[in-house]
């Protein structure tokens, strides 16, 4: 759907019933509020995408860095200048004064389920950043959230499932049965991604609300602006395994049509990387175990050192019964067990959106598969689609990338029981399910 079928289905999609929740006839408009949560790199980038495929107006952007709020601003009154949303920096404020009907959540991990929930119950459909939630039990939350909401759209933002070239891989070589039964797949991720700093503490800048950037984190000494590094600190989210394994771990679990893992183990630690601040793992290994197909997923990450294969530094690989399937964010290859390798690369659409070649900071080789999910996600809302990346599949990626870590760090493998939410006959990591909040902070 682009942004002109958009317009001309726009009265279908307010009077669908997958839309109306109870703020339905007094909020929807025929150019659909739309708020930003979170304005940092990819945030920008996604509302910058949404207003590519979609006629919406952009009432609010909020984000506790006042330079980014203006960033964005002044980006928006560059690239539409009709578009003047006003800023915010707590969400609530937001939600209350603007009700926006849609929410793109692109806030740091440990702020994703706060928002996401405060949104549900705003009546707002969501577009919300992977992994949906710092711990297992805080997914757990929003789906049960989600559950009293139905009429809302949630749309995880793994959008390896609307990448144009791994939508046509599924339907040439797994969905047809050529690649056969796959019983081996290793995901990897030799990207030297890891903070490696070493900072003083110094004052918290005029501009930045510190405080509120922490929300229910841990507060730490202040050490600089965070932003496009608060990954490396497991006080914030997952590590290398929560920002990139569960994307492509959800890959295959979409390709392979794989539900939860039946167990999960990991092995790693800071092995090379001891001198820097960062406390999330820069080596480590996972295991997906999923026996009732005869498969195990394996996942590599190492944030030092050289890729095995230099062109494949973050990918991941099927291995079927006749051949092999290889592919990443750019391409994929199709390695038959007798013939020539088959290539497909990205189609980048340069021609289609211009402006995405001068756009600072883009992902251009994502821009497609953004764009194709966003759509999704405006098709479902409007009745036309199911989510390409449902909740419930971002919560069963997420949570089983979190045991993984959890795996690590108790150096024992776990067995997630997601209907009685425990670890099976494991107390002490059922403990671990739920992080402590900051005082004053309440838990979903």
């Amino acid at each position: 759907m682009d942004r002109r079928q958009f317009l001309a289905t726009a009265p279908t999609l307010l009077l669908s019933p997958s839309c109306l929740h109870p703020r339905a006839a007094a909020q929807m408009s025929a150019r659909p509020k739309v708020a930003l949560i979170g304005n940092g790199w990819y945030g920008r980038m996604d509302l910058l995408r949404l207003l590519q495929v979609a006629d919406v107006e952009v009432v609010g952007l909020c984000d506790p860095d006042r330079k980014q709020l203006d960033e964005v601003s002044a980006l928006l009154r560059l690239r539409h200048p009709n578009q003047r949303p006003n800023t915010y920096v707590d969400h609530q404020v937001l939600l209350a004064k603007e009700k926006p009907e849609l929410v793109l959540i692109e806030s740091p991990d440990h702020w994703h389920a706060l928002q996401a929930i405060d949104c549900l119950k705003a009546g707002c459909h969501l577009y919300l950043q992977k992994p949906i939630s710092k711990d297992i039990l805080e997914g757990e939350a929003i789906l049960a959230t989600a559950r009293k909401h139905p009429g809302q759209v949630v749309q995880v933002a793994l959008q390896r499932r609307s990448t144009p070239h791994l939508v046509e891989m599924k339907k040439r070589y797994i969905d047809s049965g050529l690649i056969g039964e796959v019983h081996h797949v290793e995901m990897n991720c030799y990207y030297h991604m890891r903070d490696q700093s070493v900072r003083e503490a110094i004052p918290v800048p005029a501009h930045f609300d510190y405080n509120r950037w922490t929300g229910p984190a841990p507060m730490l000494p202040f050490k600089g602006i965070p932003h496009r590094r608060w990954r490396a600190f497991q006080e914030y989210g997952n590590g290398i395994v929560g920002d990139m394994c569960v994307h492509y771990y959800d890959a295959v679990r979409w390709l392979l049509d794989l539900g939860w893992p039946a167990k999960v183990s990991s092995q790693g630690g800071v092995f090379v990387q001891t001198a820097a601040d960062a406390t999330t793992t820069d080596t480590q290994t996972a295991v997906f175990e999923h026996p009732e197909r005869k498969l195990n997923c394996h996942w590599t990450h190492r944030s030092w050192g050289q890729a095995p294969d230099p062109e494949w530094p973050w990918s991941f690989t099927l291995f079927g019964e006749n051949g092999s399937l290889i592919a990443d964010t750019k391409k994929y290859e199709w390695r038959p067990a007798n013939g020539d390798p088959v290539r497909r690369e990205v189609t980048y659409e340069r021609e289609q959106y211009p402006e995405d070649v001068t756009e600072k900071g883009i992902e251009l080789h994502v821009a497609p598969a953004t764009r194709a999910h966003l759509r999704n996600w405006v098709g479902s809302i409007n009745g036309k689609a199911e989510p390409a990346a449902s909740l419930e599949d971002g919560h069963i990626s997420t949570a089983s990338c979190i045991l993984a870590n959890l795996s690590c760090s108790l150096g024992r493998p776990l067995s997630y029981d997601p209907e009685a939410k425990i670890v099976r006959d494991d107390p002490e990591a059922t403990g671990l399910l739920m992080n402590d909040y900051r005082a004053g902070w309440g838990r979903p």
